[in-house]
């Protein structure tokens, strides 16, 4: 067992956020050689641990203090973790994020223009060091995400003073106004062209926090992106009408593939594309099409109400941020219906779950009619994750469904439970399973082993990995 996950176990046991007894069963059902990041996230979906603001404040700490060692004998163990993680200040621990000289524990002693300068280096030198994100939360030292893993960049713990400073220290003042207002807050912040990044900020029972997302430079291309059967994808941007689902759970790269597909249609047709994004990341420039983007908030009240407007805008491709609820899902099939390309996400975890959260919406007595509907316009789902690579970066891991009259039939009949066997006959057309690609990723060497049985359910897979 990792020193990570002993000195997890020891601090959550400390604070009572679980037991040893939990935390063995979990530990037994993931191995001993389970990464800290996915112990800590099977102890939240087993509904063990509810406070994930504790838990991730505590696997930062465990992170830190196993950079010198395990956990101490159980007589000194007490003592050992009430003290603070062996590192001073601003400076970061060996490994960890390489952040400028950000006076964290001096923050109250800088005014606006210091404050300002240090915070927008801290976000550039986060993201050029490779994290995906940067968390700033009152009650908890700062920590980055990088390659999924949690670290912590200084020992100190910011008070919510602290944090609601350096949180909004970046802000205007009407985005000051929304935040205090309605607590929740949704942002692009663009630090110069090469330095864009998706806020969040929100209040909790500590106080205000922020999620910086790293948007990335540039916009790439598909054939950068690691996606499979690429020929099948692009066939489906050849549609000028029809529903194209992207799906994957939070981080999954949904947003950056998204964002080629788009970029690909810029390059290839003649068109205008209207998006609908909360909030806009990636700017897309006109070349052959033009394109308008949207942003809820601050061009439109909501996705739902801004598809509606896109119907009467003369558009020829509508890209949705997200299909989250019964009247967005509703407008983009009808707009998919008539004569629209229609590019949406969602969150879900492979094509038969997507079908089924999309059609669940509707009430019972619309269900024969969506799916009729949804069988004649739905051309493709493409459902990706990314797995912790064995070099250390991250792999993408596709499903790629593709509509045919097999595919069709089931939707009608509502037996989506039978996709996996179509998807499966359907390899020449460019489909593939999910449990598929991670196995293969896995005889690639290019996954552990622990990553393809956490991504595997099926018994005859699971086999072949053990």
């Amino acid at each position: 067992m990792n020193n990570e996950i002993l000195w997890l176990i020891r601090l959550g046991t400390n604070e009572k956020l679980f037991t040893r007894e939990q935390a063995a069963t979990v530990l037994q059902a993931m191995g001993a050689d389970a990464a800290l990041a996915d112990f800590a996230q099977k102890l939240i979906d087993d509904g063990i641990v509810h406070d994930v603001e504790a838990l991730e404040r505590i696997a930062g700490n465990a992170l830190a203090r196993a950079e010198v060692g395990p956990p101490p004998t159980e007589a000194a163990s007490a003592e050992a973790a009430a003290r603070p993680a062996p590192r001073a200040g601003g400076a970061a621990p060996a490994g960890s994020a390489r952040a400028p000289d950000f006076p964290f524990d001096r923050i109250a002693g800088l005014d606006d223009d210091a404050l300002t300068a240090a915070f927008r280096r801290l976000l550039i030198a986060a993201g050029e060091y490779g994290a995906s994100d940067l968390h700033l939360s009152a009650g908890s030292a700062p920590f980055i995400r990088k390659h999924r893993a949690l670290t912590p960049i200084t020992s100190h713990v910011l008070t919510a003073a602290e944090s609601l400073r350096l949180n909004t220290i970046l802000l205007a003042p009407h985005q000051r106004a929304i935040f205090t207002e309605r607590r929740d807050y949704d942002f692009a912040l663009a630090l110069d062209a090469d330095h864009r990044y998706r806020v969040n900020l929100m209040v909790h029972k500590s106080g205000a926090a922020g999620s910086y997302r790293m948007v990335p430079a540039g916009i790439p291309k598909l054939d950068a992106l690691g996606l499979r059967n690429l020929d099948a994808i692009r066939k489906l941007l050849t549609y000028h009408n029809g529903l194209i689902l992207i799906t994957g759970p939070v981080g999954a790269g949904k947003t950056t593939t998204l964002a080629a597909l788009v970029a690909e249609l810029n390059e290839q047709r003649e068109d205008h594309i209207i998006t609908v994004e909360d909030p806009i990341e990636v700017v897309q420039t006109p070349r052959g099409c033009n394109v308008t983007q949207r942003e809820v908030g601050p061009h439109t009240k909501s996705f739902f109400t801004a598809l509606k407007g896109a119907l009467r805008e003369d558009p020829d491709v509508i890209v949705i941020g997200e299909l989250r609820d019964l009247e967005t899902i509703e407008m983009a099939i009808s707009a998919s219906e008539t004569g629209h390309l229609v590019i949406g996400t969602m969150h879900t975890s492979d094509a038969a779950t997507t079908l089924n959260r999309l059609l669940d919406v509707f009430p019972p007595a619309q269900q024969t009619q969506i799916r009729a509907s949804v069988a004649e316009s739905l051309r493709g789902v493409i459902c990706q994750r990314l797995l912790p690579g064995l070099d250390g970066g991250l792999v993408v891991a596709c499903e790629i469904m593709v509509s045919n009259t097999a595919i069709q039939n089931l939707i009608r009949e509502g037996k989506t439970s039978a996709l996996r066997n179509t998807m499966e006959t359907g390899v020449k057309e460019g489909m593939c399973i999910m449990e598929n690609v991670v196995l293969e990723l896995y005889q690639q060497k290019k996954i552990s082993k622990d990553s393809a049985l956490a991504n595997i359910t099926s018994r005859n897979a699971r086999a072949k990995v053990a």
